[in-house]
């Protein structure tokens, strides 16, 4: 039977350092298991606006901003 513990750690040189609180309740030589869960890293993708913005569509006959307001 496995008692649970939950924290979290940086990775250093391969190594994960368990947490002093947690030490005391392991011995060298127990068994344990490890769950990892990553936090993935979101890619920063451009929505349709941000895209848009960068590169506006040209339509002919379409009343520009300025023609708008003037009315």
């Amino acid at each position: 039977m496995f008692n649970a513990v939950e924290f979290q750690a940086k990775i250093q040189n391969g190594l994960i350092q368990i947490p002093d609180e947690y030490k005391q309740e392991i011995s060298e030589g127990d068994d344990i298991k490890v769950i990892l869960l990553v936090k993935k890293k979101i890619l920063q993708t451009q929505d349709i606006i941000d895209e848009l913005t960068e590169n506006p569509v040209q339509v002919n006959g379409i009343l520009s901003r300025e023609e708008i307001y003037s009315r």
